[in-house]
């Protein structure tokens, strides 16, 4: 580039540099003050303040304005953070060379394609996208490419098929170094990243959606009191401005200014429990979504076993591999390091100044140790040749699309040069002379791979030996790796961890379906799964093998046994097989047979050899048939699928784990029934928080509407006392219960616009409807009652003593001022579930503390009046009969809301009607058959509950299938893409 067509690109795209302009303060205090509820919540205040109630409202400011305040320094800070992140890795100085020029110092911001850049030896944060042409390069790209340790970049070929195709980023991607990504050392920053945070996927819950659809039913009640009000108090000549501000007080009471804060308290206390136990969360709000999970994937590699090594191939072992040394510790591929360190050699690499004394290209070396050498066979040339050092000349490192990888390595001493290959044996064996190639190959391939094991095929090239150091960096992979000779399989041992088995157990247990999804062999994958309980022993498992249209042929797949299927009964046959799918294969299935896929995947357990991408994709099918799925990997070659999956669960320490929502430091799956287990509680804590909140504004709907009617309200302090007194302390401790110990068969609700939930929520509000209008219909038929007279009636009527303007001092305002008072404790306890799913409430000491104080408080104002407290709460003495009488049909009251909701919701409907999780199997505890059909039948009829079937896709699926007769198909038959339901006998 000359410096006018330098400054002409400059022109047209700016700088390169990664800018990130945050919003201002301002901004982002209108976009947190524009929320909805926010909004509400000031119409509420400002109308407070005109019935000068500022207690509460100076309350709801308060905590309005902290809640706030801490999201506007939250927020603030991670965005001034990023702005600085990005920022200081995005201007750096480079050693730059432009055309035939010397190479000068100068900013990236300044740099333009074509440009050419040194890359210095202690490593350097890369300010931009740039294909490696000289040299190798150690890399982390945790986060960009899905490597969770340091990857090495090599060299763009200059000669051979990858040479002359044009450049792609995924093709050529281990040429690339990628703009963020710090060299040699493990740290990365890509604009990627940067969106994920800035912008996380959404959420798309049903609790919420229902959540908005519940405050929209509670606004059309708000309607139907805002009309009572306003055509009773123009019935009663009530002034204008009181009958608008009673009517609009009526719509602050039916939806709660609260409910936002009183929803999040479950979520945080969830949080800090997950925290507590090594799980940390990153998106609080997909704590909930943990409760629904009923599908978990597993990545074998790394979630499930242990890697140990059991073979001596040591010439290939200890070169053919990325290996390096980052601050003098050896860093690279877990499986290489397990073998190179079962050889007990050394590695060593290059010095900064031998690399600049003799060129970029001067090789790392392998030694053994000395002891190694008997001194009685150093006459031996085997010997002598094994013991020698060996430096790696060029390295092509490990590709998942071509599952191997190779290196060029020559022996101290020798002439000739070396090519050693290692990879997936049907890969390995299909680059080797045919005649190098046991006859036995594939019989012992498959001994092993059934047994469980991991194996790796070995194979070696002899160079010729006029190749040069310089000419062999020229040359291409693919003819290095030909007419190898093969050598031989490297046989390891996929050791279960401990805790793994008795995981999947309790999950199974708990009706959460798992998965295997892993790199790894086939049948390796299924012997697994047969180890760790995913796959029972009397179970069959049927391998889908596709193979994409050749020639004149169309796509197939052949359906394969892994073992002979014993006869099974046909009412219990939908429960006694798997699918088993490779990568391969999944790839054509999506390809050519789109409708099989949901089919396939309702009843695979196994995934082999499936890619990064491909494990995303299956994130995405399963989710398709309404699966609720959490993933379980090393949150690095998963990071799709783990930002795709409802819940991501990473492994992983690393900063690839950022991709994930949660977290765990520990490094084995038992972190995943914790998750699963806070994510019900926090669920129900959700569920109990709502609907309490719900039956708080009914309750002071009720006593407000009802008061309405004899032109009365409650009085500010009795307002004060109700809502900061009682609801705050109630729901900012009843969120508090802990976990279950356990999981359970059964699943909590997923909707509040649930049976169960709209059952109990209506229950409690006409057993708090009826003790109302009991008590206020009760108090007026009292001898010593009397009835208060408004004061224009006064004027009319000429009475010497006419009564306040107000009225709020009386009997009936006294009389619902108690019983609501203890209706709201008494919903509060009745709501505050525990098991399945929660601990008990009597363990939540704060809760049952704040209980026991406000029932303490209420009885000692019902029963041994204190003149000062009936002052401030506006409250009239009333006889002590009456008193007793209130303490009558308050313990009536809570007596009967914890019979409807234990007896009626909990066991007659939720049993009978609603049949909880009806679609759900319960191990070791069949169907009832002593229930009363009769009943149950009319209760099903009454709630319109008869014959209703599941909405969710897969159960639909697994009925449609029970009645397939050709499903599963048969063995060793062919399914035709052209004909995708005819199976042809292949025997």
């Amino acid at each position: 580039f000359t410096h006018h067509s330098t400054k002409y690109y400059w022109n047209d795209v700016m700088q390169n540099f990664e800018f990130y302009r945050y919003k201002s303060l301002f901004s982002l205090f209108l976009h947190q003050v524009l929320n909805p509820f926010y909004i509400f919540q000031l119409f509420s205040v400002a109308l407070w303040s005109a019935e000068d109630y500022y207690y509460y409202a100076s309350a709801i400011v308060l905590m309005s304005v902290i809640s706030i305040a801490t999201s506007l320094y939250t927020i603030k800070k991670q965005y001034v953070m990023l702005h600085d992140m990005v920022a200081a890795h995005s201007v750096v100085r480079v050693s730059m060379c432009r055309g035939n020029k010397e190479t000068e110092e100068a900013m990236s911001t300044e740099l333009v394609p074509g440009d050419v850049i040194s890359i210095p030896a202690n490593g350097m944060i890369m300010p931009c996208d740039a294909v490696l042409i000289h040299g190798n390069c150690i890399v982390n790209e945790s986060m960009l490419t899905g490597e969770s340790v340091p990857v090495t970049k090599t060299g763009l070929p200059s000669s051979g098929d990858e040479a002359t195709s044009s450049y792609s980023i995924e093709e050529h991607k281990r040429h690339t170094l990628f703009c963020g990504t710090h060299v040699i050392q493990t740290r990365f920053y890509t604009e990627t990243l940067v969106r994920s945070i800035l912008y996380p996927k959404p959420t798309d819950f049903k609790l919420y959606r229902d959540a908005y659809l519940f405050l929209l039913c509670l606004v059309g009640l708000a309607g139907i009191g805002f009309i009572y009000t306003i055509v009773l108090s123009i019935m009663n000549k009530v002034p204008a401005k009181t009958i608008i501000v009673e009517s609009l007080d009526i719509i602050t009471i039916t939806v709660p200014p609260a409910l936002p804060a009183a929803m999040t308290a479950g979520i945080v206390y969830a949080q800090r429990r997950l925290k507590r136990a090594g799980i940390f969360c990153i998106s609080p709000q997909r704590i909930n979504m943990c409760g629904q999970l009923n599908l978990v994937c597993f990545d074998k590699s790394d979630a499930t076993k242990e890697s140990l090594v059991g073979s001596t191939f040591v010439a290939c072992m200890v070169t053919c591999h990325s290996l390096t040394k980052i601050d003098g510790k050896l860093s690279g591929d877990p499986l290489d390091l397990k073998m190179f360190g079962a050889t007990g050699w050394i590695l060593e690499e290059p010095t900064e100044e031998e690399t600049a004394l003799h060129n970029p290209i001067m090789p790392t070396v392998v030694r053994p140790p000395q002891h190694t050498v008997p001194e009685a066979n150093q006459n031996d040339p085997l010997t002598l040749n094994m013991s020698c050092e060996i430096g790696i000349v060029r390295q092509f490192p490990f590709s998942s699309a071509l599952q191997r990888m190779s290196v060029v390595v020559r022996r101290l001493g020798e002439k000739h040069m070396d090519a050693y290959l290692k990879g997936a044996p049907e890969v390995v064996a299909s680059l080797c002379k045919q005649h190098t190639v046991p006859q036995t190959f594939t019989d012992t391939l498959e001994t092993y791979t059934r047994q469980g094991f991991r194996v790796i095929a070995l194979a070696h090239r002899q160079l010729e030996s006029k190749l040069s150091w310089h000419k062999v960096q020229s040359l291409s992979r693919d003819l290095i790796e030909s007419n190898m000779e093969f050598l031989g399989l490297i046989i390891m041992q996929n050791k279960i961890k401990p805790e793994t088995a008795g995981v999947l157990h309790e999950l199974q247990q708990a009706n959460i379906r798992t998965l295997m999804v892993t790199g790894d062999n086939m049948l390796t994958a299924i012997s697994v799964a047969r180890d760790c309980g995913m796959v029972r022993a009397h179970e069959r498992v049927i391998i889908a093998d596709a193979v994409p249209p050749k020639d004149f042929y169309p796509a197939s797949i052949t359906w394969h046994y892994t073992e002979n299927p014993a006869p099974t009964v046909k009412g219990s046959q939908e429960q006694s097989y798997h699918f088993a799918v490779s990568g391969r294969a999944f790839a054509v299935i999506m390809e050519h047979f789109p409708q099989l896929v949901q089919k396939l995947v309702l009843r695979a357990t196994v995934f082999a050899r499936m890619a990064p991408d491909q494990k995303t994709q299956l994130v995405d099918v399963l989710q398709s048939i309404d699966y609720i799925v959490g993933m379980c990997g090393d949150g690095a070659n998963d990071c799709g699928a783990l930002k795709k999956a409802h819940s991501g669960i990473s492994l992983s320490e690393l900063e690839a784990s950022v991709a994930s929502p949660f977290t765990s430091s520990t490094s084995n799956i038992s972190c995943v029934p914790s998750l699963i287990r806070e994510g019900r509680a926090a669920l129900i804590t959700s569920f109990c928080v709502f609907k309490f909140m719900a039956l708080y504004s009914i309750i002071q709907y009720l006593s407000v509407t009802l008061l309405y009617s004899i032109l009365s309200n409650l009085g500010d302090f009795q307002f004060l006392f109700i809502d900061v007194a009682i609801i705050l302390i109630i729901v900012f401790t009843m969120s508090l219960n802990p976990a279950w110990k356990e999981l359970v068969w059964r699943r909590p609700p997923s909707s509040l616009i649930s049976g169960p939930l709209l059952c109990s929520v209506l229950t409690q509000i006409l057993t708090c409807l009826a003790f109302q209008v009991l008590a206020f219909l009760l108090v007026r038929q009292q001898s010593w009652y009397e009835t208060w007279t408004p004061q224009s009636d006064c004027n009319l009527l000429g009475l010497q003593h006419p009564a306040l303007p107000k009225n709020i001092k009386n009997y009936e305002n006294t009389t619902l001022f108690y019983i609501s008072s203890f209706q709201y404790l008494s919903v509060a306890v009745v709501f505050s579930k525990g098991k399945p799913f929660r601990q008990p409430s009597y363990k939540n000491w704060l809760f049952m503390l704040s209980c026991i104080a406000l029932y303490t408080f209420l009885f000692l104002i019902l029963l041994c009046p204190v003149p000062a407290i009936d002052s401030f709460l506006d409250i009239v003495c009333v006889p002590h009969d009456w008193r007793l009488t209130l303490v009558i049909i308050v313990m009536v009251n809570a007596a009967v809301s914890f019979l409807m909701e234990i007896l009626i919701i909990d066991i007659i409907l939720w049993r009978l009607v609603f049949k909880g999780n009806q679609w759900v199997y319960r191990p070791k505890e069949p169907p009832s058959e002593s229930i009363d059909r009769w009943g149950s039948s009319f209760l099903s009829w009454l709630f319109c509950r008869r014959n209703k079937s599941s909405k969710m896709r897969y159960l639909h699926l697994t009925m449609e299938l029970q009645d397939d007769a050709d499903w599963p198909p048969r063995p060793f038959t062919v399914t035709y893409a052209s004909s995708p339901q005819s199976h042809i006998s292949a025997l």
